[in-house]
């Protein structure tokens, strides 16, 4: 039985068990997400030669979640929709539709059961983290089954097993793991810890083996690395508090594997080179953070060393498929349009970070904060770093952001563009908030990027109209004011936004540049983009 019979099998269960647990006092709960895209060629800005331009025109995706609880269970299912998509590859089309998840849970007594897609995670995510990210196309769920056992209100142990979601299938290889959680504190819990540990095994299928042996079989006997079945992640973490202090420290190891590394040269038989090769190598990564907090201000440190750490369902597996784990990402989320635009992906193969965030508000109207961050490989080379400060003034009829961001970035690792300067960007910017009435509002964003690589400068301004609680106008320009690469070009998006209770919905015209979008220090790069949006999002 394949595993779209069983999602259809529980989903069907689901629905005929509905009308008999509800009389009962059961919680339903779900959401509804959609995205049209209507594409409109133009390839001045390079929207074209892809299905959607040259003949589709149209592309959709949508997520419907059906959630319910009762006696003790929780059983969910949920719906995808892909039709003509781009979200998977952003050079190509994808049309499929079926049972994206379901799952089983229950709890006797002490000990909790799961079964069906899982997610889950072991400290921070170092050594294994199933999850979902639609934004990055990332559904990274274990189709599996796990058991967790309350030893003490304080000790918790879990183990789990299955296979790595891949859209409506797997991916063949076997994953299981362990981990062990506890908690202790004083008295009055002004002191305590949060010590973990966990491990989790891999082990390749057949013909996942064979495929990679065959790929080795034409490296030379100098570059020949051999492969083994299984491998093995294990890791420790800590969390202390102590008053206003928290600490965080995790530590990670990975027996070695063939890893792919897409900068290294390998020899061919014929004599010939090319870039991109398997190695043979354990990892580590070493991860921590310390956050004080008194009296408004706030400190927060963090340090991360990786090397070799990376870890997919399938070795042959690349960007952000098949990843098992999640490394945290050492730069700031921005959210405005322009120190937003180049975001620094973590390197699973050799980093070396620092952050330093800093804030003081000495009133309730005024606050500051500087963040920084710096990120070289594990040889010196210098692939980010970024210095942002920025003030919020707030009162009772307006709020006004100012900040400036200075950044360098390494176009040629992170976006695989070889040959490329290094990005150097200086970028202020202006977020002003009016409020007419308590109910009507304008809001203007001004930001300018000067650089001399990549693209060029630019300058996006916003203006945007609230009118709560309902609606929500919007207008911006992106404009190319110093352009490398082509003519000075605009890239104007207009938008309405209607919400009502626990629905909204959205109509846009967008043109786009094609640029860097990442959530947690996972990115994918956007193709430019030039049409019309439609969004739906429902919740109950």
């Amino acid at each position: 039985m394949n595993i779209y019979r069983l999602g259809l099998l529980a989903t069907i269960f689901v629905l005929f068990s509905l009308p008999i647990w509800s009389q009962e006092g059961g919680e339903l709960s779900g959401s509804f997400d959609s995205y049209g895209n209507f594409f409109i060629t133009d390839t001045a800005i390079g929207a074209a030669n892809t299905p959607q331009y040259d003949h589709q025109l149209f592309g959709a995706d949508a997520w419907l979640t059906l959630n319910y609880q009762n006696h003790g269970f929780d059983i969910g299912v949920r719906f995808d929709l892909f039709n003509n998509s781009n979200l998977l590859n952003r050079t190509g089309s994808y049309t499929a539709q079926g049972i994206g998840r379901w799952y089983l849970k229950k709890k006797v007594n002490n000990l909790h059961l799961a079964a069906g897609y899982l997610y889950d995670q072991i400290g921070s995510g170092i050594i294994f983290r199933a999850y979902e990210e639609r934004a990055l196309a990332i559904d990274n769920a274990l189709f599996g089954v796990s058991a967790a056992y309350d030893i003490t209100d304080d000790l918790k142990i879990k183990v789990f097993t299955g296979k790595q979601k891949k859209q409506f299938d797997t991916y063949e290889p076997i994953i299981k793991g362990a981990y062990l959680t506890g908690f202790w504190s004083n008295l009055n819990g002004t002191f305590s810890v949060a010590p973990g540990i966990g491990v989790v095994n891999r082990t390749l299928d057949d013909g996942t083996m064979q495929r990679l042996v065959s790929s080795l079989s034409v490296y030379t006997p100098t570059d020949s690395i051999g492969a083994c079945y299984n491998v093995y992640a294990a890791s420790a973490n800590n969390t202390l508090t102590a008053g206003p202090l928290t600490w965080y420290a995790e530590y990670a190891l990975k027996t070695a594997e063939a890893i792919y590394a897409p900068r290294e040269k390998k020899t061919n038989w014929n004599g010939t080179t090319s870039k991109g090769k398997f190695v043979n190598r354990p990892g580590s990564v070493a991860y921590t953070s310390i956050s004080l907090s008194k009296r408004g201000m706030g400190v927060n440190l963090e340090y991360k060393r990786t090397e070799n750490f990376t870890f997919r369902a399938d070795p042959f597996a690349t960007l952000n498929a098949g990843l098992m784990n999640f490394l945290p990402p050492m730069t700031r989320t921005n959210t405005y349009r322009l120190p937003a635009r180049y975001a620094a992906a973590t390197q699973e193969l050799g980093e070396q970070a620092a952050q330093i965030d800093l804030s003081y508000s000495p009133s309730k109207h005024l606050s500051f904060m500087v963040n920084a961050s710096n990120i070289t490989d594990l040889d010196g080379l210098l692939l980010n770093r970024e210095i942002l400060a920025e003030a919020t003034l707030k009162q009772k009829k307006y709020q006004l952001v100012g900040g400036i961001q200075y950044m360098n970035y390494n176009q040629e690792v992170y976006q695989e563009k070889p040959g490329v300067d290094m990005v150097k960007t200086i970028t202020p910017y202006l977020d002003f908030l009016y409020k007419f009435t308590k109910t009507a509002s304008i809001r203007t964003e001004l930001q300018y990027m000067d650089t001399h690589q990549d693209y060029g400068s630019w300058a996006f301004g916003l203006v945007e109209l609230g009118f709560a609680p309902h609606w929500v106008i919007t207008a911006s320009d992106m404009y190319n004011v110093r352009p490398k690469k082509t003519e000075a070009l605009h890239y104007p998006t207009v938008s309405v936004a209607y919400s009502r209770k626990a629905n909204r919905f959205s109509f846009a015209y967008v043109k786009q540049v094609e640029g860097i979008v990442c959530s947690g220090g996972i990115c994918r790069l956007e193709p430019a983009f030039n049409g019309y949006r439609l969004t739906v999002a429902s919740s109950y």
